[in-house]
């Protein structure tokens, strides 16, 4: 029988269920449970999961089934589900998953300490410190919860609930102590970035706070992301554009570029002030790279409209590029419209937009061979460093591949000189 104070603790989704586990595993280690890596040295297993489009929901559930089946054969005593699929679809799992222990939601997650902690008062609240689960050097300051965007497609509001800010004083204390272990690069996420602050300030604060947190001498990298494009504070790019420590890195999600489609998402965006953000972006910050996301499939999105997106990307020639497919999602008012795209064009319309995207990508690429730029390395593989430019976020965007050097190491800044160019990844040699 195993340590009955060993859990492990799987995490699946976005940064912000990230930053959930961590302060789950900082409460848990501080009320003496041991938190390991490999759930097969573990009694109980916690699965904090994601719920927020088809394709998550299925890899969860698949994710789920085999952790049952561990309980069924007896390699688990206990197995609780956490997160956003349990709060949008709690009554189906129950049903579905009757032998799970415990089920909690998004903002219950102190629950799961008090129902294994059942001996004796909590030494910690989720509050407390986190134990990353990224490399020490970077971590994601989680900065608001909740959404009250009315998106057309979006489940989250549903999901997270309304916007609730962070104070100011929380989140730079919080940001303190990462940086006292060892802290970096702080990845600023929310679900809508751009209104930070509004609920309890009566207005944006986005400013305020990264001022703040600039402040900390330890912190050499701020990275902004999730800034809703329709609500972006005054003075940000400005502020950007003179403040060192915040990257050059603009992470917009536009979801489309058509009017009607633009529209009928409910984004109280259009064209013009996309292009216009952009230009002003341009402008102010010239090595600005900005990254976006796109929809395609969209119940209302014509040919037309798609070609219109594509001969934007052409234009604008954006960086980074993430696209999805639509996914038709039960509570969203976009359901009301069926799915009359079918999968097949969803498909085809992504694979041009990753058509188009890949030859921007390595254009601009190629055009910083020869270049001296400064990466942070995260990882060592093969005899190589492996690396970001401020224009990188972790996970989604490019790497800079460096020959291994004894003299560098993992978590250090160096500048470095860029001698090959790849669609998405960049070879360098130390400068």
């Amino acid at each position: 029988m195993q340590n009955s104070k060993n859990i492990s603790v799987l995490t699946l989704g976005c940064p912000k269920n990230v930053v959930d586990s961590e302060k789950l595993i900082g409460a848990l280690t501080a009320n003496g449970f041991n938190v390991v890596d490999n759930i097969d040295k573990s009694e109980t297993c916690i699965v904090n999961t994601c719920g927020f489009i088809k394709p998550a929901v299925e890899e969860n559930l698949k994710v789920l089934l085999e952790v049952m089946n561990l309980k069924i054969q007896g390699k688990l005593q206990k197995v609780i589900v956490a997160g956003c699929l349990v709060e949008r679809f709690k009554e189906i799992l129950r049903e579905e998953f009757n032998e799970v222990d415990l089920f909690v939601g998004v903002e219950s997650l102190e629950q799961v300490v008090r129902y294994l902690k059942s001996d004796a008062q909590l030494k910690s609240q989720l509050l407390g410190e986190r134990q990353l689960l990224t490399p020490k050097h970077y971590a994601y300051l989680k900065i608001s919860e909740g959404c009250n965007r009315e998106c057309a497609f979006c489940a989250i509001p549903n999901i997270r609930g309304r916007l609730r800010s962070f104070p100011i004083p929380n989140l730079v204390e919080e940001a303190k102590s990462l940086a006292c272990k060892g802290v970096r690069e702080l990845i600023i996420v929310s679900q809508d970035t751009s209104s930070y602050g509004i609920d309890i300030y009566g207005e944006p604060k986005l400013l305020q706070l990264l001022r703040e947190l600039v402040a900390i001498p330890e912190i050499s990298w701020i990275r902004i992301m999730y800034l809703y494009p329709a609500g972006i504070p005054d003075g940000l790019i400005d502020y950007v554009a003179e403040e060192p420590k915040i990257c050059n890195y603009f992470d917009i999600p536009i979801q489309h570029i058509s009017d009607s489609v633009l529209k009928s998402m409910l984004r109280g965006n259009s064209k013009k002030n996309i292009v216009n953000l952009i230009e002003n972006i341009r402008a102010k910050v010239p090595n600005a790279y900005i990254r976006s996301t796109l929809i395609v499939g969209y119940p209302t999105e014509t040919e037309k409209d798609f070609e219109e997106l594509i001969q934007f990307l052409n234009d604008y020639e954006l960086e980074r590029v993430g696209v999805f497919t639509y996914s038709c999602e039960d509570g969203t008012y976009a359901f009301n419209f069926g799915d009359p795209i079918p999968e097949e064009t969803k498909n085809y319309r992504l694979q041009e937009i990753l058509k188009v995207q890949s030859k921007i990508s390595l254009r601009k690429n190629k055009e910083l061979v020869g270049k001296e730029l400064k990466v942070l390395i995260d990882d060592k593989n093969n005899g190589l460093y492996i690396c970001r430019t401020e224009f990188d976020a972790p996970e989604v965007d490019n790497l800079v591949y460096l020959k291994a050097d004894p003299d560098v190491s993992i978590g250090e800044f160096v500048n470095v000189e860029i001698l090959k160019a790849k669609t998405y990844d960049l070879l360098a040699r130390l400068k």
